[in-house]
């Protein structure tokens, strides 16, 4: 299992990759999740995976075979637009997948995130099928996940309702992949982020380790400020509940009566 994430903002970008891979409690490895490139000075793309790793592997290889090819009838140079690379992305994974299927079958196939800026258009990110199709980031829900995604959610609507800067963006980033890898341990460090500037053309990209001491006191906030949180729920108040009725006699359930049912007569 993987978890990577994106952030469309209005400043820019924001992807984190976690980078553990694994095919059995006892076969534990750890490969980068999120690729960079730069194929020229107009544009620059960053591509998360998860999945099978052979697949995601020999895609990046085409990729990058593709870019040396002058006759390639389409490249990561050649493209025009973002939604042209995210549709190039998913034919090159089905056709590397269908390629596996008779020996692999459904666990050939690998899903993407696609992110990056063309000049003379907006920069965007894209969620890449197994299928080969793909659709773009919303603007109610402007971020994309792939791999384990429930966990770390509701923490990016967060960042969405706060209209989080980058640097506030990149820390509810981590906060949801600390908290996935904490519920599921086939996510887990070191995570990769990238947080890319609208017309930058270029990634602040750096490597987080698991034993990093800004993720130590990450975690301290966190926990000092949900137990803050439990400690200040409200009280359950006259008329804030609605009485349960037993189901057999049709009567409400007494403060007065015993937790148990009496055997009949």
């Amino acid at each position: 299992m993987t978890y990577c994430l994106a952030m469309r903002l209005e400043e820019g970008l924001v992807f984190l990759s976690d980078s553990r891979t694994n095919a059995g409690v006892d076969n534990v490895s750890t490969y980068r999740k999120l690729h960079v490139f730069r194929p020229g000075p107009d544009r620059i793309f960053v591509l998360q995976s998860a999945g099978n790793l052979g697949t995601t592997q020999e895609v990046l290889d085409r990729l990058a075979r593709d870019l040396l090819d002058p006759n390639a009838a389409i490249s990561l140079a050649s493209a025009e637009r973002m939604f042209e690379v995210a549709l190039y992305v998913g034919s090159l994974s089905v056709e590397v997948a269908a390629s596996h299927r008779h020996t692999l079958g459904d666990a050939a196939a690998a899903t993407f995130i696609l992110g990056g800026q063309i000049a003379g258009h907006d920069a965007d990110i894209f969620l890449v099928y197994p299928e080969g199709n793909c659709v773009r980031a919303s603007e109610d829900r402007p971020f994309l996940q792939i791999g384990e995604t429930k966990y770390g959610k509701s923490l990016l609507d967060l960042a969405v309702r706060a209209n989080a800067d980058l640097i506030q963006a990149a820390k509810i980033a981590l906060s949801s992949m600390t908290s996935t890898a904490m519920a599921n341990l086939s996510v887990g460090p070191p995570y990769d982020l990238g947080i890319y500037r609208n017309r930058s053309f270029s990634l602040d990209h750096v490597r987080v380790a698991g034993e990093s001491p800004y993720l130590a006191r990450l975690e301290a906030v966190w926990t000092k400020s949900l137990l803050a949180a439990v400690a200040a729920l409200p009280e359950v108040e006259p008329g804030d509940i609605a009485e349960l009725r037993d189901e057999l006699t049709g009567t409400g359930a007494s403060a007065d009566e015993p937790d148990h049912m009496e055997s009949p007569p």
